[in-house]
């Protein structure tokens, strides 16, 4: 969330319950022409933004719920794609906390970064 045009805040996003969740994304594997080099590449799908995270971005990663794995990972069926599956994850179980400034730095590096401030 921007505070003014130069500084940000953070917030920590999760479940209300602590549990693990996952993103839904996509990866691709290509040889690069000038190199040779074999290359990843992944990106997180995104959707509009859930009353969580509305204040905070114009968009969210899709959170895909763990009985959603099975059926986003399936090869792809061009007559049954899961678009369904690209929607805004429930709010009502979902939380959000302001974190300190220091998570944006990549040498910090410890568990007091996820605390409320």
């Amino acid at each position: 969330m921007r505070i003014d045009p130069k500084a940000k805040q953070p917030f920590a996003i999760t479940l209300k319950d602590q549990s693990m969740f996952a993103f839904a994304g996509l990866w691709e594997s290509w040889k690069d022409k000038a190199t040779s080099e074999r290359l990843y590449t992944y990106t997180i799908v995104t959707t509009h933004p859930n009353e969580v995270v509305a204040h905070l971005h114009n968009r969210m990663p899709v959170i895909l719920s763990p009985k959603d794995y099975d059926r986003f990972l399936a090869p792809v069926d061009l007559a049954h794609l899961p678009v369904d599956l690209l929607r805004p994850f429930p709010a009502d179980v979902m939380t959000a906390w302001k974190v300190s400034k220091a998570v944006g730095n990549v040498k910090n590096d410890d568990p007091s970064l996820n605390a409320p401030i």
